[in-house]
């Protein structure tokens, strides 16, 4: 199978997007679109790879037999196709994400601004605006807080493993902003910040880099809800990275997000676990991991303290031996 340099993932359950098809149209990735099944029959798009609900019953993983359909996570399949073709760097985003002229990312390892840590939790978002906002899975008893980022930044040499890109016009936000405020938001065109170690602020999938050596840590939880299962991913995430020294970075916005239609209460619901769990995710995981092991056993590890501690269910573990599983057969 030809090899690809960077892969783009998408999941869909529309006609080709905008945005879709505007991220075909770049030539040095490789767009990869999950169908499910509210996905068109007839879906195609020039330069995707789509893998309809019948091709994904045809993969080989372990995963296709054990993900729920109608449902975001079956992205996974798609991050596995991307891990097959032997992808050096996969990108997350959406179908209601829109790529500016200069959509790409930073390299990953030189010199940026840094975040002296450890900070704890953070809003990047006060780096990028003056306005009251912060993202998705902040901890509700800190959007008041002024965190002067800026104070306590300074030029280091970076090692990042996971850049995230943000959205204009309607970013990463928690229901209780979209519910209470609801303000668009541009963010300033500043240059990237990374956060060292011990310093922590969610992160999505809307507009997401990812390097291989932490390709296991793309594990979306399935059976969290929605609005939490991409936000627990990156806290498990950032302290699972820290042990092999990369760091989280965050650039200014390259996308527009256009954003499909969302019953707010629906999502402020779909939240409430995320409300309640967030603050003590990173804490958990901490205690249980080590730089003697692998990512990998590091990632099983982790959700087995969040099942101790009935943060996540034991189907869950299932999934994530499914995947784990996977990952090991492509290596």
């Amino acid at each position: 199978m030809e090899s690809v340099k960077k892969a783009i993932v998408i999941t869909s359950i529309f006609e080709p997007t905008e945005a879709v098809v505007s991220f075909s149209k770049l030539s040095d990735y490789h767009l990869i679109v999950v169908g499910d099944k509210k996905s068109p029959k007839d879906w195609h798009c020039d330069n995707v790879e789509y893998l309809s609900v019948d091709r994904q019953e045809t993969l080989p993983y372990q995963l296709s037999k054990v993900l729920p359909f109608n449902h975001y996570c079956r992205k996974m399949l798609g991050y596995l196709a991307a891990i097959a073709q032997k992808a050096a760097y996969i990108i997350d985003t959406d179908d209601d994400n829109y790529p500016k002229e200069n959509w790409g990312f930073p390299v990953f390892e030189s010199e940026f601004d840094m975040i002296d840590g450890p900070a704890g939790f953070v809003n990047i978002y006060q780096y990028y605006t003056q306005q009251k906002i912060w993202p998705r899975g902040l901890p509700l008893d800190l959007i008041n807080t002024d965190f002067q980022i800026e104070k306590y930044t300074s030029k280091q040499n970076c090692n990042v493993g996971i850049w995230q890109g943000l959205a204009d016009e309607d970013p990463d936000v928690d229901a209780i902003y979209r519910l209470t405020d609801n303000t668009p938001c541009y963010f300033d065109n500043k240059p990237p910040i990374v956060l060292n170690s011990g310093t922590i602020c969610p992160f999505n999938t809307q507009n997401t880099i990812i390097r291989k050596e932490l390709f296991a840590l793309l594990y979306l939880p399935t059976y969290v809800t929605f609005r939490f299962t991409d936000i627990l991913r990156g806290l498990v995430a950032q302290p699972i990275m820290w042990l092999y020294g990369y760091q989280l970075g965050f650039i200014n916005a390259t996308v527009v997000q256009k954003r499909n239609v969302h019953n707010y209460m629906d999502d402020f619901t779909s939240e409430i676990p995320m409300y309640q769990h967030c603050n003590k995710i990173v804490d958990l995981v901490t205690t249980i991991i080590s730089a003697d092991n692998t990512v990998e056993v590091n990632l099983r590890n982790a959700y087995n303290v969040l099942l101790a501690n009935g943060i996540v269910c034991e189907k869950e573990i299932i999934t994530l031996e499914s995947w784990l599983a996977d990952i090991a057969s492509l290596q």
